[in-house]
């Protein structure tokens, strides 16, 4: 993490991360076109704070880990601008190369492998079934075969907890605790890059160029546009709740959609 020499007030207590740097493999990126900045397919935000930004290239990240049983070598560990954490690139022995996430601890030089009957060992990718109760784990299954949803953050793991039948019991990083098919794969450590969370841009300008707007408060918007706006100078919201810009109860309601799939695989909910 470096930290800026205070010159300017725009360097003030800034802190970034200036230790990897960026040069993409080019058949391993791809061009994308952000023409809708937060707008649905009629042009109205459903997603706010988002427009303008750096032009990015997106790197082909290798979620699924199917290059079974075939060793693979860290080559270089690469800053990727679509996510927090870091990525690295493998050279495996049949002379694929992809894309992963960057396990904490890893370095250039090291072996990793993905398969059945593989080592419990940092960076290999190997079912929950053959996973010793304990074991700290990230880009894990929900659907065998999909590739890893869950733990993909900077710093983010889960643990392996329990085996009962065909589920495995994962404890994940917001602190749900669900069940998830034995068969499903997972990747042994936690992803790198568990700093990520104490940077500081220091200036407005910094969250631009990642393509985050301004945010603005509800209290000093119009009436027409908030339910909290309006008034005569800096006025209250005017009712016994926070809202939504749509109304909807905000701050602490629970907006998880009922009778969802997933409910009956889910022990405990998140904090």
């Amino acid at each position: 993490m470096h930290l800026y020499k205070t010159s300017t007030p725009s360097t003030r207590n800034g802190a970034v991360d200036s230790q990897v740097k960026s040069n993409p493999r080019k058949n391993l990126i791809y061009g994308q076109h952000h023409c809708g900045k937060g707008r649905n397919a009629r042009g109205i935000i459903t997603a706010g704070h988002r427009g303008g930004g750096h032009k990015r290239l997106y790197r082909k990240i290798d979620f699924r880990r199917n290059e079974k049983d075939i060793s693979g070598r860290i080559v270089t560990i690469e800053y990727d601008p679509n996510r927090n954490a870091y990525i690295c690139l493998i050279h495996y022995g049949d002379g694929e190369k992809r894309y992963i996430l960057h396990p904490r601890g890893a370095i250039i030089g090291d072996t990793i492998v993905s398969g059945t009957e593989v080592p419990i060992s940092m960076g290999n990718a190997l079912p929950l079934t053959d996973m010793p109760l304990g074991t700290a784990i990230h880009n894990i299954e929900i659907t065998l075969g999909k590739g890893g949803q869950l733990a993909r953050a900077a710093g983010a793991v889960a643990k392996l907890i329990a085996k009962e039948g065909k589920s495995a019991t994962l404890r994940l990083p917001s602190g749900e605790v669900r069940l998830i098919s034995q068969n499903c794969s997972a990747t042994v450590g936690q992803v790198g890059n568990v700093g990520a969370n104490q940077k500081s841009l220091g200036r407005a300008g910094s969250k631009c160029w990642l393509g985050k707007r301004p945010v603005v408060r509800g209290v000093v918007m119009n009436p027409v546009d908030h339910p909290h706006g309006g008034g005569e100078g800096r006025a209250p919201i005017g009712r016994k709740k926070p809202t939504t810009p749509w109304g909807y109860p905000a701050l602490g309601r629970r907006s998880r959609k009922r009778n969802k799939y997933s409910d009956s695989l889910i022990l405990r909910r998140r904090k």
